[in-house]
């Protein structure tokens, strides 16, 4: 139990204190940011190939440790419980789908994953491996965890908007929109303000359409950016505020140790004082 305790402990973020964790982290960071480097050639070589194999083995003795942990990560009441649901968490999926490239060089039966260039494409997922690391991208995960309700409601709000739009436009502009799905793409196009110019509507009423939908689109993608913002200043400021707390109680107990030690001081000096005096009148 201690080891498992220990080896989670060196597994996850470090702290500032923790020198074994630390160089991990170092470690598996290296490790991610040289796995995606070949990404930025086209032509393959040997040297890639095996460095691939290697990240592949050490991708995958991090997703096993982490996995006979996961009852120290996730905490449940019951500790088989925590080994079923970890390969279902967020950063568990992600690890997985870092594995699976590399996997499908070594085994041949998993080539299929070659298709359309997957494989390229899921290596690009290895750099969102690095965000674990990252104290800002930690807030902003758990900003959004506790947002689910607004964020929620906001992307119904936007997905009902994007549909809505949708069917007046097709229904308005039918010789622009061929397809329904081209209609969604316009509207998702407009909502977020991006505006391709491949597909656009023609007629007046078409335009009149797109100045009303791109106006209200603008106060709908500036909602979840308002939320997430808010969140994150006030997990900034709890934040600032722990430390605060924690840096004053540090203080108060230096300061009392540093008058306990005076204290003392002076009533050892008071005491050998005291001996001296009657050690003279004997």
């Amino acid at each position: 139990m201690r080891f498992r305790k220990r080896l989670f402990e060196i597994i996850e973020v470090a702290e500032p204190e923790d020198k074994p964790s630390l160089f991990y982290d170092i470690f598996i960071i290296i490790t991610i940011v040289i796995s995606i480097i070949p990404l930025a050639f086209k032509e393959t070589c040997k040297f890639f190939e095996y460095s691939d194999i290697i990240v592949a083995i050490i991708f995958v003795i991090d997703y096993i440790l982490r996995l006979i942990t996961a009852d120290y990560k996730l905490k449940k009441e019951k500790t088989y419980l925590s080994f079923i649901l970890y390969p279902f968490t967020f950063w568990a999926i992600i690890d997985l789908f870092s594995i699976l490239p590399s996997l499908s060089i070594l085994y041949d039966g998993l080539k299929l994953l070659r298709v359309l260039n997957l494989i390229k494409t899921l290596r690009v997922i290895r750099a969102i491996k690095l965000f674990r690391y990252s104290n800002s991208t930690t807030i902003i995960f758990d900003v959004i965890s506790n947002s689910k309700t607004p964020l929620s409601a906001v992307c119904t709000l936007a997905i009902g908007y994007i549909l809505v739009s949708a069917l007046i436009i097709f229904n308005v502009e039918n010789d622009t929109f061929d397809t329904f799905f081209s209609a969604v793409y316009w509207a998702t196009v407009s909502l977020t303000t991006v505006g391709y110019g491949d597909l656009y509507p023609v007629t007046t009423e078409g335009r009149m359409i797109a100045m009303v939908s791109s106006l209200f689109g603008i106060a709908l993608v500036a909602l979840p950016a308002g939320i997430i913002t808010a969140g994150y200043m006030d997990s900034l400021n709890k934040i600032i505020e722990e430390k605060i707390e924690s840096k004053n109680k540090l203080n108060e107990k230096s300061k009392s140790k540093s008058e306990y030690d005076t204290n003392k001081e002076k009533y050892i000096v008071k005491n050998n004082f005291k001996f001296l005096l009657i050690s003279m009148e004997y």
